[in-house]
């Protein structure tokens, strides 16, 4: 666990020092917020000169000649804001709410001290819907984080309207941008975020579905923005322990015999933070432990080297197919001993030792491979403040990803001679002996350095510019290869290493890339405009052949091929919102822009080495989809219309339609070679577009209750869902020509609602309800050739979850409880968009029983049974010395 630490520590450090040396230019997402208004008196007459100041903190301003005033770098969270002038009363506001990268107004009106002499607090209300918004911008802060069901930033996500299972308003997978205080965490290898971020440990969570700002890049659907917790100038702790098992019947679909595990999920979290004793110099600690086994049991009759059916050798105890025991943890310092200089350092870690078990597996779980997933995120963070108008932040940040999948972790292990592959019991799917000879490893070493300015030049113009410099250095392939080969009428396992074209083993690469933006945000009267542009830069640093048409040289009196360098990429990319209030409580907006975004390094360099063409001959085409690292970015132009209505104060409304043209979608291509053979390889050639809307209504608390409701309706059609679909249908002898069809995740209707029953510092009940419409899939009307419908044109059985979470507060000595209950899928739903049968459409019978029997066996093939958690969480204030 502790090995990432020991990972090239003194490398690591200089190569981050380094790149805060050298960069100039970044793409820094925005991690503080701004406060503005216009200071008056009872006579609605400027103020100039009021100082504005946010209590506990160093923020503050003074209002201009007409009464105006702006705050800027206020990280978000809570604050209680004093308007002060010698003659009047000190006018309070609290509770008053600051977003990141946005704008909160707030007004004051200052009366003499003539009318009162005490302060005049007021406790200020967020608006039911935020009508300066120019995009759809869903933020979620640390309070209601808590009060859901919800333990990861990943729940988080999915329940946002437009976000079905990670894809945003019908985008492929892998098209959003993870970032922890405006800084990308995703790993470029496959474009998924590359660590786990825990509940506990978010300030701010800002999900962005619709159109972005110039200063986000390399994502085409949705940028996701995580803003951390940070350390505190008193001391505070808090912890939180919970136990967990899953709960349902036995028999019913599942066909599952019910075994209580009550420590079969465990979480053990704690945090703390205080002052260092560095004068200006605070730190936040955090560590998690988290051990997990998955419903699903095998039972241990087999291991791997047993020869007889019939002589098990195994111990017969009953061991979890899946789990995942898990470290994760933050560490964090901050030092404002400078004037006007924030530096702060963060280490952000998981360590996870997993299995994914399949049913297979059941009688001798020892046979499968096990993953070890090994990542964390450091980083260096300066803000400098210029003036009270100007401040720049410099970064400098390192994501490292390691990933191993296999039985054993030595590749000489004897263990591999001794198992062999694994056989099936007769007339089963069920292995008994031998172990699977899988072996991979993926490898992420990313460098960012970023800085970015931002000023508010005049009144009404805050300019931001910045850009970011990327160094990935990507490992991934076979970690070594295990086949039986024969020898001597013998067959006998071998081993390679690194033996191309046919056993490539690990590949290397190290692309660059880059970008730089400029940001204009227009706040003029009430119309509010978000204009900029965005370039990006990417040099995949790799070759590919010269002629495509002979590309490993093996065709006879052919043009000779050379490895030719790739091209480096450059994008333009422009991006314009405008949002305009019709009333104080009712507002429309627009927004337009063109997203650029690599597609996944592994989908370009995997299968990238053109000798394995070097037998080719004419007539055959069996060569799997070569990768090219060649390829230009993916591109998505986005249209969004909003409309956004306080209908009360405890109720709003917002609607939004938006379209997106999706093209230069990784596809396949088709190449003959001069001896008529023929080989496929990836290239821009797949499109789409989606077209929808959503419709939100937000109700503040009345009394005990408040609730939430959003509906999505959405079309994502596309030639192919996925880059290699167009290959498989041609090599099944389907028609392989481009055509419109519903992408496997379009779901056609979402709704998601949250009811929330509480009293505050007292009790607390939440639900949340899921409903998601049939995902699309391929009927048949029988097995073997020609059996297959269109493409997508079925649809899945429509799917309801329910989950719960119920809490109570009280005291004891000065420290503060919360005894919770959660329940996952609270009625144990069987289906959510999970495998059907092509024949019927259903997941629970096929009309080929016989064919299909070992899967109408297999209970994965329903949704995951109901979940319960019990834990209790604890905290309490150090009062500061």
């Amino acid at each position: 666990m502790i090995s990432f630490l020991q990972h090239s520590i003194r490398q690591k450090i200089f190569a981050v020092c380094l790149l805060l040396a050298i960069s100039v230019v970044t793409a820094i997402g925005g991690t503080t917020g701004k406060l503005s208004g216009r200071v008056t008196d009872k006579n609605k007459e400027a103020m100039p000169g009021a100082n504005i100041v946010l209590t506990g903190t160093t923020l503050g301003g003074v209002s201009d000649p007409d009464g105006y005033y702006s705050i800027l770098n206020i990280p978000p969270g809570s604050y209680e804001v004093q308007f002060r002038f010698v003659g009047y009363s000190t006018y309070v506001v609290k509770n008053v709410q600051v977003t990141a990268d946005n704008t909160t107004k707030l007004d004051a009106v200052l009366q003499e001290e003539g009318v009162t002499t005490q302060e005049v607090v007021v406790t200020a209300q967020k608006p039911v819907v935020d009508v300066n918004l120019t995009s759809t911008v869903a933020t979620v802060d640390n309070q209601q984080i808590k009060a859901l069901p919800v333990q990861d930033l990943q729940d988080i996500v999915n329940l946002q309207a437009g976000v079905v299972d990670g894809h945003f308003r019908g985008g492929r997978d892998g098209e959003v941008q993870y970032q922890i205080n405006g800084v990308s965490i995703n790993n470029p290898y496959d474009n998924a975020q590359s660590v786990k971020i825990d509940r506990s440990l978010i300030q701010e969570v800002q999900v962005i579905t619709g159109t972005f700002d110039a200063e986000y890049g390399q994502a085409m659907s949705g940028v996701v923005n995580t803003v951390l917790k940070s350390g505190t100038d008193h001391f505070t702790w808090n912890a939180e322990v919970y136990d967990g098992d899953f709960l349902y019947g036995s028999g019913g679909k599942r066909g599952l015999t019910y075994n209580s595990h009550p420590l079969s999920t465990q979480s053990f979290q704690a945090n703390i933070s205080g002052p260092t004793g560095i004068p200006q110099t605070y730190f936040l600690a955090s560590g998690r432990r988290y051990l997990f086994n998955d419903y699903l049991y095998g039972t241990r009759k087999y291991v791997p080297t047993d020869t007889s059916i019939t002589s098990p050798t195994g111990d017969g105890k009953d061991v979890p197919l899946s789990y995942s025991y898990e470290w994760s943890g933050l560490a964090k310092i901050t030092n404002k001993s400078l004037p006007g200089v924030e530096i702060s350092y963060q280490l952000l870690f998981n360590y996870a030792d997993a299995r994914n078990g399949t049913w297979q597996w059941r009688f001798e779980p020892d046979g499968m491979r096990k993953q070890k997933t090994t990542s964390y995120v450091q980083g260096i963070d300066i803000t400098h403040v210029l003036s009270p108008s100007t401040y720049y932040t410099v970064s400098a940040h390192q994501n490292y990803f390691d990933y191993t999948d296999w039985a054993y972790d030595n590749f000489y292990d004897t263990r591999y001679d001794s198992a062999k592959p694994p056989v099936t019991l007769p007339n089963s799917d069920a292995y008994y002996r031998g172990v699977d000879f899988g072996r991979f490893r993926q490898t992420t070493d990313a460098y960012i350095g970023q800085i970015s300015l931002l000023s508010q030049v005049t009144r009404a113009h805050q300019i931001k510019i910045g850009g970011e410099v990327q160094y990935s250095d990507l490992q991934f392939g076979e970690a070594g290869t295990l086949v039986y080969l024969q020898e001597n009428g013998q067959n006998v396992l071998k081993r390679y290493i690194n033996l191309p074209p046919d056993y490539p083993g690990i590949q290397y690469y190290k692309p660059v890339s880059g970008a730089a933006y400029v940001q204009d945000l227009i706040e003029w009267n009430d119309l509010t405009i978000r204009a900029g542009v965005r370039f990006e830069y990417f040099d995949a640093r790799s070759t590919v052949p010269s002629d495509l048409a002979n590309p490993a040289n093996a065709i006879a009196g052919a043009p000779h091929s050379y490895a030719k360098g790739t091209t480096a990429k450059t994008s333009l990319a422009p991006r314009l919102g405008v949002s305009y209030p019709i009333t104080t409580t009712s507002g429309i907006f627009f927004s337009y822009g063109h997203f650029y975004q690599l597609p996944p390094l592994r989908d370009m360099f995997n299968n990238a080495n053109y000798a394995r063409l070097a037998l080719i001959q004419a007539a055959t085409s069996d060569y799997g989809v070569l990768g090219n690292p060649d390829v230009k970015p993916e591109r998505t132009v986005q249209y969004e219309f909003g409309y956004k209505n306080a209908i009360s104060d405890v109720l709003g409304v917002s609607v939004n339609l938006f379209y997106k043209d999706i093209r230069d979608l990784l596809g396949v291509e088709f190449i003959s070679t001069y001896n008529d053979a023929r080989y496929s390889r990836l290239t821009n050639v797949d499109f789409g577009n989606v077209s929808g809307f959503t419709i939100s209504l937000d109700q503040r608390r009345i009394g005990l209750v408040s609730t939430t409701l959003d509906y999505t309706w959405q079309n994502a059609i596309g030639n192919s869902s996925d880059p290699a679909e167009t290959a498989n249908l041609a090599e099944a002898g389907r028609d392989a020509r481009p055509r419109q069809e519903p992408f496997n995740w379009d779901q056609r209707h979402t709704i998601n609602g949250s009811v929330t029953v509480s009293q505050p510092d007292d009790y607390s009940i939440s639900a949340i309800l899921r409903y998601g419409s049939g995902l699309p899939y391929t009927p048949s009307i029988g097995s073997g050739f020609g059996s297959q419908i269109e493409t997508n044109s079925g649809r899945k059985p429509a799917g309801f979850l329910v989950d719960l979470r119920a809490e109570k507060d009280f005291s004891i000595g000065g420290v503060s409880f919360n005894a919770f209950l959660r329940v996952f899928n609270l009625f144990d739903a069987t289906y959510f968009n999970g495998d059907v049968f092509t024949t019927t459409g259903s997941p629970d019978y096929s009309t080929a029983s016989y064919a299909d029997r070992f899967r109408l066996a297999d209970p994965t093939r329903y949704y995951t049974p109901r979940k319960i958690e019990i834990g209790i969480s604890l905290s309490q204030l150090v009062p500061a010395q």
